[in-house]
């Protein structure tokens, strides 16, 4: 495309209003047909000549494709160079997230995502004490999530056969008392293996100030970072 200059544009301008003005110099100026005529003549005469120059002649439209191009070559270049940097540098950082969300951080009530809204079955909160029906250790809730998430291998096994239907419930992540003397520092449970309970303040384990800054009298009181994870417990 021609570079359109300031010529260029008065041209066109005078293309445009070729014909307006040739009505109004036939009204001001032309008495009788003839000399209406004549104007016309004259002013398409000079509209042709003016557009054969510019935007009929080979030549122009050369010479301005030229001007156009060794203007834009080195922007084309730039932008290309750009556009293959992002779609090395998006493409590798996708995959990299990709490969991150296998690791076993996101699992076992572990996700960082924000727990929002939070279901109405979900019957316990994060930071209240509880004790298991079976095992009888007692803990402290840190996480939990609609229903089982754990890695696929683990899933299957870890309910006997006739429990399978248990990986829909909830699941809560409990830092185990260290005063029960139990093997274990930490479970993932079923909703259905675990109760609250009320006035055992202490719990002993030692990630207990990375999770909580204290204890209200009901339950634990979540550290600013886990708070804005369960925002409603």
């Amino acid at each position: 495309m021609p570079h359109i200059n300031a010529a260029a544009a008065l041209q066109i301008s005078m293309l445009l209003f070729a014909l307006p003005a040739q009505y109004l110099i036939s009204q001001w100026y032309g008495t009788d047909s003839a000399e209406r005529i004549q104007i016309t003549e004259r002013l398409i005469i000079a509209s042709w000549s003016i557009s054969t120059r510019s935007y009929l002649s080979l030549d122009a439209w050369a010479d301005g494709l030229k001007l156009w191009l060794s203007k834009t070559r080195t922007c084309l270049y730039v932008e290309l160079l750009i556009l293959h940097f992002r779609n090395w540098y998006y493409g590798e950082n996708k995959t990299k997230s990709g490969a991150n969300e296998e690791k076993p951080h996101s699992y076992l009530a572990e996700s960082a995502h924000v727990h929002s809204p939070k279901p109405e079955y979900i019957k316990f909160r994060v930071g209240q004490v509880i004790i298991h029906r079976r095992f009888g250790y007692s803990g402290v809730i840190v996480g939990w999530d609609v229903k089982a998430n754990t890695p696929k291998e683990q899933l299957q096994p870890r309910y006997p056969p006739v429990k399978q239907d248990l990986k829909d419930t909830p699941h809560y992540r409990i830092l185990i008392n260290k005063a029960n003397g139990f093997g274990k520092s930490t479970a993932y449970v079923s909703e259905e293996e675990i109760t609250v309970i009320m006035g055992l303040e202490v719990v002993y384990h030692p990630d207990m100030e990375t999770y909580f800054s204290g204890y209200d009298g009901s339950k634990y009181i979540m550290q600013p970072w886990l708070k804005k994870l369960y925002p409603h417990d």
